[in-house]
Formats: C-alpha cells, sequence, structure tokens
C-alpha cells in the first residue's frame, strides 16, 4: 500500500471539557467526519485511541503503544501499524479538513524526498514517512513528547497553503462554537 490514513482520537480533551472526537459534526462525530475525510484522501483509514471507546464508529482502531505521552505516542503507534510508504496522521479536532487538501498533502509528500511534510508548521495534520517512526520512538523512549522536536532532526518539509482554514481545530467550547456546524 502506497498511501494509510490515522486519525488521533486518543487525546483528553482537557480544554474542551468533553471528548473531542465525540463531538455531534454534520449528523455524526467528529471523528466520523474526519475519519471519512482521511480515508477518501488516502484510501483507507484507521483510528488510534481506546479500541473500547471509538470501536462503535465503525473504523479499525489501534491503540497507543506508549500510553499517555500526548500525540506522539499515537503518531508513533500509526507509524509502527502502517504498511504504507506514506501515512497521514491527523488529529480528529479539525472539522474544517476536506479531501481536497488532505489529497495536496499527500501529493506534494509524494513528491519529496521528507521524512515528513506537514502544513503551516501543524505536525497533526502531517504526511510521515516510514523513516520517521524510529525519531518518534526515540523521542518517547527519552521522555520528549513535543511532536516537533522529536522531528527536528530529519528531513521535514513544512507546506505554505494558500488557504489554512481547514487547519482550525476546536480546542476549547470557544474555538467549538465559532466553527460551527
Amino acid at each position: 500500500m502506497h498511501r494509510a490514513g490515522y486519525v488521533l482520537v486518543g487525546g483528553r480533551s482537557s480544554r474542551m471539557g468533553r471528548d473531542k472526537a465525540l463531538l455531534p459534526f454534520r449528523g455524526r462525530t467528529l471523528a466520523e467526519c474526519v475519519a471519512r475525510n482521511v480515508a477518501t484522501a488516502a484510501g483507507s483509514v484507521r483510528l488510534v485511541g481506546d479500541p473500547s471507546k471509538y470501536g462503535f464508529l465503525g473504523f479499525p482502531v489501534i491503540e497507543d503503544r506508549v500510553p499517555g505521552c500526548g500525540p506522539l505516542s499515537g503518531i508513533e503507534a500509526a507509524l509502527a501499524d502502517s504498511t504504507a510508504e506514506q501515512t497521514l496522521i491527523v488529529a480528529c479536532d479539525m472539522p474544517s479538513l476536506n479531501p481536497r487538501f488532505l489529497d495536496w498533502i499527500l501529493s506534494e509528500a509524494e513528491k519529496s524526498t521528507a521524512d515528513v511534510t506537514w502544513v503551516e508548521n501543524e505536525p497533526l495534520c502531517a504526511v510521515y514517512r516510514k523513516s520517521a517512526r524510529a525519531a518518534a520512538a526515540a523521542a518517547l523512549a527519552a521522555g520528549r513528547y513535543k511532536v516537533s522536536l522529536a522531528f527536528a532532526s530529519l528531513n521535514v518539509k513544512c507546506l505554505t497553503a494558500t488557504d489554512n482554514s481547514p487547519l482550525a481545530n476546536a480546542n476549547t467550547p470557544e474555538d467549538w462554537a465559532s466553527l460551527g456546524d
């Protein structure tokens, strides 16, 4: 498989006050909507989180291999699970992501030799090559959980979008209200 897609759903959602992945959005949950867009762009999708909590959504769910370490552990789990050379990994809290935007990131990554391709310095909407897994695992083992720093020693390509509104995320109830349905 050349491409694969993963959606990180296992976060604590502490600023939102409730599980962001399960917020109602366009007649589904936010995680379902984001996952469908990722599947359209990447050709497949899996969720990264607790299978007992998200299994009912109808997508395969894998667990973090190193739980409790934030999104970096989700990225590492996705890269360990993926058989694709190009793995699109996105956070579930970006309701404006769409297949066209995601396909653009994948296409740009495929034209590049970069280990990681992200947009506007957003590592939670990025394409990771298999080569990035070792850096994620090493950072986790060293207790360094900041995603951008975990990949700082790799070849990272940062794309500039003409419209970065698809990257708008919902971290707080105020963010969620401003994004609307």
